[in-house]
């Protein structure tokens, strides 16, 4: 085999730093729940984590820099270091996913869409869905028509419970104090809980971090970790693009 053989096939490009954390454990899921016995049966992968993406829900909400050049600037840096697709793991980001996927030739994995895959897989296939994320991701309305286009329901928090409990997880996890984020993500998904969720969503990348999977259990109903369903998704789409590559060859 040639060295452009040896060093070819698939890649995962990793659009991240948004924020670093988020990115840092995803790349720590996707090792784990490979299905792999040695190095060399992971996933071949380029993380392109840069925190200096301005802030994705300040612009949105008009206050504050464009983060679309620096978006347009990663998917570029990631296409010339050999990415053949794109994870993104941010679902704020995802806000200007079709503006992504325009201006690169790279399949964008979706991370609504998932989500999506992570609820049917734990047998989650109707019923009422609560959604917890970002202010920005919620108000884009983002994953309600993907839920509603499946046949769930969806109920989110007040304003007022949103800023007191899920941002202010949110950004605990981004100011690395994870151990203060606990408290305010259990609340929010308490509150859905109560009020008829039989799932909830957790549709912000820090949200898996406040709220670790070793808690999750007490509230014995299915939870969708966006970082974990990303990974999957990641782990489904490279074993896909090696099983192609082989059958073209």
């Amino acid at each position: 085999m040639s060295i452009e053989g040896e060093f070819g096939g698939p890649r995962l490009g990793v659009l991240g730093g948004m924020g670093p954390m988020a990115s840092a454990w995803f790349m720590v899921r996707l090792t784990a729940l490979a299905q792999a016995g040695v190095d060399q049966e992971h996933i071949p992968t380029i993380l392109w984590s840069d925190p200096r993406v301005p802030d994705r829900t300040a612009h949105y909400f008009g206050h504050g820099a464009d983060p679309w050049p620096w978006l347009e600037h990663g998917l570029r840096a990631l296409r010339s270091a050999g990415a053949t697709a794109v994870a993104i793991p941010c679902n704020t980001a995802h806000l200007w996913y079709e503006r992504m996927a325009a201006a690169t030739d790279l399949p964008i994995l979706h991370i609504v869409d998932a989500v999506v895959h992570d609820l049917l897989r734990q047998g989650v296939r109707d019923g009422t869905v609560g959604l917890l994320g970002t202010e920005a991701t919620l108000q884009s309305g983002l994953y309600q028509s993907a839920l509603a286009n499946r046949g769930y329901v969806h109920i989110e928090l007040t304003a007022e419970e949103q800023a007191q409990w899920p941002s202010r997880a949110i950004a605990m996890v981004k100011a690395n104090k994870i151990d203060e984020a606990l408290a305010p993500a259990v609340q929010a998904v308490k509150l859905l809980q109560s009020r008829g969720a039989q799932a909830v969503v957790l549709g912000c990348t820090e949200l898996p971090i406040a709220l670790p999977a070793a808690q999750r259990s007490a509230f014995q109903m299915p939870i969708a970790d966006s970082i974990d369903a990303l990974a999957k998704d990641s782990i489904a789409w490279y074993q896909r693009a090696v099983e192609s590559a082989r059958a073209a060859h």
